[in-house]
């Protein structure tokens, strides 16, 4: 059911701590770690602690949740002192995403040209 957890999804046993990552941010309603991949000098991943499939679908059923992930997308972008970044949010096989619990990827601390991909 959406919002719940996920026995098999990655990014809830990050939620629930039992998987390891780097956190950088926690609220009540999302936390951010470093991406184990990173795509830049500054990778950081914001997810709700809440399992949505993607930013479509989070946005359907709760604005406010996804008011809070943008939020702390600046807020990470503030503390690594990035003056720009790219918020990316991949939904969909076919757009690179592989991980099926909704999350916004912080790029910065380089040059990042247009188009992408």
């Amino acid at each position: 059911m959406a919002g719940e957890p996920q026995d098999d999804c990655l990014f809830c046993k990050i939620v629930a701590g039992t998987i390891p990552a780097t956190i950088v941010r926690e609220t009540d309603t999302t936390v951010a770690f470093r991406d184990i991949n990173p795509q830049a000098p500054t990778h950081v991943l914001i997810i709700p602690k809440a399992h949505y499939e993607n930013a479509a679908a989070l946005a359907a059923a709760d604005p406010a949740l996804t008011a809070d992930v943008l939020r702390e997308a600046q807020a990470v972008a503030d503390e690594e002192k990035l003056d720009s970044f790219r918020l990316v949010f991949n939904t969909g096989s076919g757009a690179g995403q592989t991980v099926w619990h909704v999350h916004g990827h912080v790029l910065g601390g380089r040059g990042l040209d247009w188009p992408p991909g």
